[in-house]
């Protein structure tokens, strides 16, 4: 979420994109013929993970107990949106993807600020990736995934090499790679060049002018599970 009053165009952008590629790869599930969608439903997960390590460059210097609200927010919303997650993913075998996101806050967090107390905390997050890794969305490696995102976070754009092979391996990259099928391997492309390109539009879109995403988006998460249920019903 934004910090202070001056925005970030490219920020907010990228955000709106994240938010819009989630919804695309979640239409595949109204009942509707759309696994095509699977593709682009890739750039979601590792643009909120970059969106979260761009956030913890922008807060550096800000009060401690305004960085940890970015933490409650997901954790409180981690909760609200698992009964809508459930609702529309009805097979679902792991948790939605904010608690994922929070232990990766956590993790990130850990390494940027550098406090014992950061360090500690990032380092529980670490052992419940570890545990919990098959009940977790993207498993121990997404938990790692927005490190990876602070690490080349102001590094040349060839680095970003190291955030996309997390993001391959935290989308089950054997059983795409075993599939052999397009929709697979260009699923496993986009994760690759995930972090390039949302690197590329945070440097080079600076005079983006979207809405401001603020902290009402988060409720946009489980709002958008029930709006894609309501549709699935009325094509059923």
């Amino acid at each position: 979420m934004p910090v202070g009053r001056v925005r970030d165009g490219a920020l907010d952008l990228l955000k709106w994109l994240a938010l819009l590629s989630m919804v695309l790869d979640h239409l595949r599930y109204v009942g509707l013929s759309l696994d095509g969608l699977y593709v682009p439903g890739r750039l979601a997960f590792p643009w909120f993970c970059l969106a979260i390590a761009a956030n913890l460059h922008r807060v550096a210097g800000t009060p401690v107990t305004r960085q940890w609200h970015y933490v409650g927010w997901l954790l409180l919303f981690s909760v609200i949106s698992e009964v809508p997650y459930r609702m529309f993913i009805e097979d679902a075998d792991t948790l939605n993807v904010l608690p994922t996101l929070a232990l990766g806050l956590l993790v990130a967090r850990g390494w940027h600020q550098k406090a014992l107390l950061d360090r500690g905390l990032a380092l529980i997050a670490v052992m419940i990736a570890a545990v919990f890794s098959t009940q977790l969305m993207f498993g121990f490696f997404g938990v790692l995934l927005p490190l990876a995102m602070v690490l080349v976070f102001c590094r040349p754009w060839y680095f970003s090499i190291l955030p996309g092979a997390v993001c391959v391996v935290a989308n089950q990259w054997q059983a795409l790679l075993n599939s052999g099928t397009f929709l697979a391997l260009s699923g496993l492309t986009v994760c690759m060049v995930a972090p390039l390109l949302g690197l590329v539009l945070l440097r080079h879109a600076k005079n983006a002018a979207p809405p401001a995403m603020r902290r009402w988006a988060y409720s946009l998460y489980p709002a958008h599970f029930m709006v894609l249920l309501a549709v699935r019903q009325v094509i059923a």
